[in-house]
């Protein structure tokens, strides 16, 4: 594996760089925002449902309009670059303000950030890559990227820990921002498209019966899949102290970054529906966990360590998939209906997850996740499955 792993391209590698750099950014200040929210903006679960909620919503147009737009121009590079400015002047913009409504601009124009670059990077990856190495490529990527969310939340605890200031901390966003702009000046762009793609349609007729049937799966288990935000509450509501949420998100990126690669490798050899309903069912077990079995300690971490064998069973292979899935003309819009159908749900679920909490209960609301994990692997099986000629 570690020959295939150094035979892969230079631009795999530094996508997947400047994704570790970025990361460290993001995952310093992630797990800090509910704290901000509770502790200083005195919001709570409902606000953070609509914050992170409304911000994935508005920019998950972006996404998949990103895509389309990579498929017409041929032009990866500079939606990269754009995306990557944006979120790396929000982020730091939020140790300035003083109110919910305004944090959640911030958080919208982060995720705009996301957005416009998200579908450009997955679609320049899969053009650089053999058919038979996806798994692999996309697995390293999430591995590099994972590795970023370890070091974040780290350098968080750090900062927490010699007493600096929670608002503070958001301003140190601000130097691998700027790193990880310059490095995506050196990405090398796709070579022009031989030929222009079928004209969009947004009731998706002229992508392929299986790919559709595909982002069906992924909206259900996504509706499920709320903003792992709440997590972090449910760890303060635990009785974990401030300074050592960011350690149980970190242990969380450090599972993954160990695990992304070679189980993402596995899906080359297996098949890419098993790695994918594992992982559905790894996010099950979490998810009850967290509702009836969760205590500081230990247990914590060894829920968390689960949730990070679920990111890497599935976050390269869930891209891995859609790359089989679709046209080589259309793999950017492909990428931006994956993106669009994560980013647009994650509203309804933040809210629908934080209404159960306040409404009923954790339990209920951790339950719910849990079972709309185990439908979505339950169709991706018998319904997805039988009509791929592919992994």
């Amino acid at each position: 594996m570690l020959q295939a792993l150094f035979a892969l391209p230079r631009s795999v590698w530094l996508l997947g760089l400047i994704s570790l750099v970025n990361d460290s950014a993001s995952e310093m200040m992630y797990p800090l925002i509910p704290l901000y929210l509770s502790g200083v903006l005195m919001a709570g679960p409902r606000v953070l449902g609509l914050i992170e909620g409304v911000a994935e919503a508005v920019a998950s147009l972006l996404k998949l309009w990103a895509g389309v737009m990579v498929d017409r121009s041929g032009r990866s590079k500079p939606w990269i670059l754009g995306g990557y400015g944006i979120a790396g002047l929000a982020r730091p913009a939020i140790a300035f303000v003083g109110s919910w409504p305004l944090l959640g601009l911030l958080r919208v124009a982060d995720r705009i950030g996301k957005a416009v670059r998200a579908a450009p990077r997955d679609a320049l990856l899969a053009v650089h890559i053999a058919p038979e190495q996806r798994g692999l490529a996309f697995g390293l990527h999430r591995a590099m990227d994972n590795t970023g969310a370890v070091i974040g939340p780290l350098l968080a605890w750090a900062l927490l820990s010699a007493g600096v200031p929670l608002q503070q901390v958001f301003l140190w966003a601000l130097v691998p921002g700027a790193v990880c702009l310059l490095l995506a000046s050196g990405v090398r762009d796709a070579p022009p498209p031989a030929a222009p793609p079928p004209a969009f349609s947004w009731v998706m007729a002229d992508l392929p019966a299986p790919l559709r049937r595909y982002l069906v799966v992924v909206a259900l288990f996504t509706l499920g899949n709320s903003s792992n935000m709440f997590l972090f509450l449910r760890a303060r509501e635990l009785g974990v102290s401030e300074s050592q949420v960011p350690l149980l998100w970190a242990a969380v990126s450090a599972v993954a970054a160990l695990c992304s690669v070679p189980l993402s490798a596995l899906s080359d050899r297996l098949g890419r529906v098993r790695l994918l309903v594992a992982g559905y069912a790894a996010y099950a077990v979490f998810y009850v966990g967290m509702a009836v079995w969760a205590a500081p300690g230990w247990r914590l971490y060894a829920l968390f360590g689960l949730y990070g064998i679920f990111m890497a069973a599935t976050e390269g292979v869930e891209r891995a998939l859609m790359a089989d899935l679709a046209p080589p003309a259309q793999r950017g819009t492909a990428f931006g209906w994956l993106n669009l159908t994560m980013g647009a749900l994650l509203l309804p679920a933040s809210l629908l997850f934080g209404a159960l909490w306040e409404g009923v209960s954790a339990t209920v609301a951790f339950g719910f996740s849990a079972g709309c994990a185990l439908a979505a692997a339950l169709l991706l099986t018998l319904w997805v499955r039988p009509t791929m000629t592919m992994r």
